[in-house]
């Protein structure tokens, strides 16, 4: 029986029927991510196209269309089609000519079945046809959507050779499409090749576990791969039950999931091993100032808008959710500042210098103490401090 792609917003797009119809027929296929996640009923971000056309018919096509293209991977085959529906990018059939577990030099194609089994898993594997909107599944991906189940195509220590980075992906689509229990043959190659995980860049491995983090729910899948001895080679310091109880925190508190602040519970309470973390994982010189932050956490307890004052409402919420406290104080409260400055100090016959920072550092600790009042009492306490 012949599976059919259902209807989505995205297959009604005039500007992609456009594109369709200017490769022209029998030379493009919806492929990947938008043809799975229409078979799962989710939202729909990226489209990529598979067609036999080479890079340079694809742009002679386009451009006669007068469809603007880039040539966004000309050297593996892809061109990307600037659509007033938002970019779409097109791939030429390609086969591995070979692998070195980073790099794959490829070959172009004619075959959609090659094409389409030199990719990861058998869910990502499907392709549809624009036209008839027929499905062309040759490895189980339909049965494994059905079933929920993450599966390499073919041997999985031959999938993972070719591109060790798969390891971390798979775990990533086991948190978003899996379930238990879990493709074993899979698991059993992720396990026993985790150690070619530390021949990838760091900054590869820091966005794919950031990915991962930035899901729903993380966590089992997380602990499975520190039993599985795959954590302790990308992130050997990592505590997944921390990870499971801000998790939960999360949850409880309705707050949106946060890849950063997930991290961060994973680590101990440790300002330079944070800071090394952040460089192994190439993190933005933002990123690693909150990281830090977090991390400073241990023998801190001011309550949820003192904190915040000090150290900023982001901050403030990631070490309140790691530890389990309440964020409510903060839910519509903006962080004040304190309504005085050293000038008006200096004023009241307070020489300049040290001495205006030790009664301004005061007058502050009082405001915050006193729960952020307002300048009318700011005023009597800076005429307390003066008088002192």
């Amino acid at each position: 029986m012949t599976s059919l792609l259902p209807e989505a917003d995205w297959t009604r797009r005039e500007d992609l029927a456009a594109l369709v119809g200017a490769l022209g027929e029998g030379n493009a296929r919806y492929v990947g991510g938008a043809v799975r996640d229409t078979l799962l009923g989710l939202p729909v971000k990226d489209i990529d196209i598979a067609t036999r056309l080479l890079p340079d018919a694809v742009i002679a096509r386009l451009d006669e269309a007068g469809i603007k293209s880039v040539p966004t991977g000309i050297a593996h085959g892809t061109v990307t089609a600037v659509l007033a529906g938002g970019a779409v990018e097109i791939t030429t059939l390609r086969r591995d000519v070979s692998t070195d577990g980073r790099h794959a030099t490829v070959a172009f194609a004619e075959d959609w079945r090659e094409d389409a089994a030199r990719r990861d898993f058998t869910i990502n594997a499907l392709f549809a046809d624009p036209a008839s909107r027929e499905i062309f599944d040759w490895f189980g991906g339909l049965a494994d959507l059905e079933s929920r189940t993450v599966r390499f195509i073919g041997d999985p220590r031959e999938r993972i050779r070719e591109d060790h980075l798969r390891i971390l992906r798979y775990f990533r689509f086991q948190a978003r499409f899996g379930s238990q229990p879990a493709d074993d043959a899979s698991e059993k190659a992720c396990a026993e090749l985790a150690d070619t995980l530390k021949g990838l860049s760091r900054e590869r491995i820091g966005m794919e576990t950031m990915n991962l983090l930035g899901l729903p729910d993380p966590a089992p899948t997380v602990a499975r791969m520190a039993q599985l001895g795959v954590l302790a080679v990308i992130l050997p310091e990592a505590d997944p039950g921390a990870l499971a109880a801000l998790v939960a925190q999360e949850h409880r508190q309705k707050v949106a999931p946060d890849a950063l602040r997930r991290l961060a519970a994973l680590l101990p309470p440790d300002v330079p091993l944070a800071e090394q973390v952040a460089a192994r994982f190439r993190l933005s010189g933002a990123q690693k100032k909150r990281l830090a932050l977090a991390a400073a956490r241990e023998g801190h307890a001011d309550a949820a808008r003192p904190l915040a004052y000090r150290i900023g409402r982001e901050a403030a919420l990631d070490r309140l959710l790691i530890a389990g406290a309440d964020i409510a104080p903060l839910e519509g409260w903006d962080v004040p500042q304190l309504p005085l400055r050293g000038g008006e100090i200096v004023a009241r016959g307070v020489g300049a210098g040290p001495e205006v920072a030790r009664v301004l550092r005061a007058i502050e600790e009082r405001w915050i103490a006193e729960g952020f009042p307002g300048r009318k009492r700011v005023e009597q306490l800076l005429n307390e401090a003066v008088a002192r």
